[in-house]
């Protein structure tokens, strides 16, 4: 509606996300809900709600974290205030099922919901019957519900770009099924310029944009075109030396008696994002994370640039691996 296009657009100009998000900083849920209800009531539609104060506002304490403004604790308590405001926009909206069956899951390995619970209510709101997953959806799992129901499609969520090869499983799986993918989320890169690369049928950067591709839905009727090859099989060769290379890294870096994990894990998060970087063939994708890594580690900035070196020598055979990592090293 023409109304509910202008009042989301006031919103974003930070009135409401303003006030919403004094109501996070206090962790204070019932005065969040009772903000975005309000606007409920006074004509705002369930995407302008969700998408241009909840969602906004979740955007803004995810940059207050990475600057260091906010504690982890800060951001998951905020994060909870904001997913019990969805879902009393959903307990208001009711549910509604006259434009087909969707089922909305996370990619296994993902543990941020909340975006996908925000998709969730806008498309049901906008008249399909919504089965949300939640969150880390084994592809067995998926498969055997998909078996089972026989929806219209599958809405994956992938926050992570790291977690791509697990998306790459998930769709091939739901095209085995007859059962179309719209991808959403950062993890398939700006303008999901990676989604078609893992065998998504469509790709939406917002809640309206899967509202929209569904409403197009008959264009999905069929799994798609599979996905492109990959270059060769080096994200292969990485994931099954991930273990090792870890274990390399760690003992390289890491003093005897001293806790290895935060190291074991970053290697870890860097040999995924390769992998997926040499899946898709874009070694833009390590380099974002890599930028990110840098931004969220500060003044830690060599201990990236170590686990990188450490992870370009344990992987010395594959030449496209070192290449991607040489690109995103200091020297990149």
């Amino acid at each position: 509606m023409d109304g509910g296009t202008a009042l989301g657009e006031a919103a974003a100009d930070g009135g409401a996300v303003g006030a919403y998000l004094d109501h996070l900083d206090r962790v204070d849920p019932e005065g969040a809900t009772r903000l975005v209800l309000d606007l409920l009531d006074r004509g705002w539609s369930v995407a302008d709600v969700l998408v241009d104060v909840v969602s906004v506002a979740q955007r803004e304490i995810g940059r207050r974290w990475l600057a260091g403004g906010w504690s982890v604790a800060q951001e998951h308590a905020a994060t909870h205030v904001s997913e019990q405001v969805v879902a009393a926009v959903g307990r208001r909206t009711g549910r509604s099922a006259g434009r087909g069956h969707v089922v909305l899951a996370c990619v296994e390995g993902e543990w941020h919901a909340l975006a996908a619970r925000i998709v969730a209510e806008v498309v049901r709101a906008s008249g399909w019957r919504v089965t949300f997953l939640g969150a880390s959806v084994p592809p067995r799992h998926l498969v055997s519900y998909l078996h089972q129901t026989g929806p219209d499609a599958v809405l994956l969520s992938c926050v992570q770009p790291s977690r791509l090869i697990r998306a790459a499983r998930m769709i091939e799986a739901c095209r085995a099924t007859g059962v179309p993918v719209v991808a959403g989320g950062p993890g398939f890169g700006a303008g999901g310029r990676w989604a078609t690369a893992v065998g998504a049928a469509a790709c939406g950067a917002s809640a309206r944009d899967a509202v929209e591709l569904l409403d197009r839905h008959g264009h999905l009727a069929s799994a798609g075109e599979p996905a492109p090859p990959p270059p060769d099989d080096e994200h292969v060769a990485v994931l099954r030396r991930r273990r090792e290379v870890v274990q390399g890294v760690t003992r390289a870096l890491v003093p005897a008696g001293a806790d290895a994990d935060p190291v074991a894990d970053a290697a870890a998060q860097v040999l995924d994002s390769l992998a997926a970087a040499l899946l898709v063939g874009d070694p833009e994708l390590l380099d974002e994370f890599v930028r990110w890594q840098r931004q969220a580690l500060g003044t830690r900035d060599s201990l990236l640039d170590a686990i990188l070196a450490g992870c370009a020598t344990g992987l010395a055979e594959h030449p496209r691996a070192i290449r991607y990592l040489r690109l995103v090293g200091p020297g990149g």
